[in-house]
């Protein structure tokens, strides 16, 4: 059984790459590398509006399902909000993955593509197919949405063992929404 200085240190390790992270975030609405071609929308779709998001993607220390002894973070879900290019908050990112407009309108993703992100430390570029799941609003109509420009939010560097089972760790991330539409 581990100590509890030894638990404390990894938790203090998390706390840094967080502190990292939010340090970071200052860039992540910087001028985008080249987004890879696998990461296009389709070509009935154009771009609706680009959105800032900060938060955190929350990871959980979980045993692994196909080795009893074996424990890893798994990602939770992102807890981020959104906000325009004025930097007023216009809405929130949540488990799903869900976008939600301040007005209600509420659309959900799934994964089409992914991307490594062109930063170390960063979570994955992607492009998701979304569907709509609430009334009428200013997201209602996305069709698809590019997750681009990210910093931060990979899962925890600190070890995930029996003894931290449950734990969670909340590490702070910033990306760019280019959220789609029909033409």
């Amino acid at each position: 059984m581990k100590n509890r200085s030894t638990i404390a240190d990894r938790m203090r390790r998390v706390c840094t790459v967080d502190a990292l992270a939010v340090a970071l975030a200052g860039c992540a609405s910087m001028p985008a590398a080249t987004t890879p071609e696998s990461l296009a929308p389709d070509a009935n779709e154009s771009l609706a509006m680009v959105v800032a998001a900060k938060g955190v993607q929350v990871y959980e220390c979980r045993a692994a399902k196909d080795a009893a002894d074996k424990y890893a973070w798994t990602f939770v879900a992102p807890e981020a909000e959104l906000f325009d290019a004025a930097g007023r908050t216009i809405g929130r990112h949540g488990a799903g993955p869900n976008w939600q407009a301040s007005d209600g309108s509420k659309v959900t993703g799934t994964v089409k593509a992914r991307a490594d992100a062109p930063i170390a430390g960063a979570i994955p570029w992607l492009l998701l197919r979304t569907k709509d799941a609430g009334p009428d609003g200013a997201f209602s109509k996305v069709t698809s949405i590019q997750r681009v420009n990210t910093v931060g939010g990979v899962m925890p560097a600190a070890g995930c063992a029996r003894d931290t089972a449950g734990t969670t760790a909340r590490v702070a991330y910033t990306a760019d929404y280019r959220l789609f539409t029909a033409r």
